[in-house]
């Protein structure tokens, strides 16, 4: 995965983000949506959990349809 910059994090528009309001979990790229999804299955709420899925599925439909 290419990693972001701070200087690039802070250039992304709001939208590449799963989280708009906090600016968390980019998204921005495929692979970068990807590890959203792992990162937020590891350790937060489930209402998190869901909100960055929806986010991610909404900008990629093709990402986890295989997952259960």
């Amino acid at each position: 995965m290419a990693k972001l910059s701070g200087a690039e994090r802070k250039a992304l528009p709001t939208k590449s983000f799963a989280e708009t309001n906090k600016r968390k979990y980019p998204i921005e790229d495929e692979t970068h949506a990807k590890n959203a999804l792992s990162r937020v299955s590891r350790s937060r709420t489930p209402a998190e959990k869901a909100k960055v899925r929806a986010a991610v599925k909404k900008k990629y439909p093709s990402i986890g349809k295989n997952e259960k």
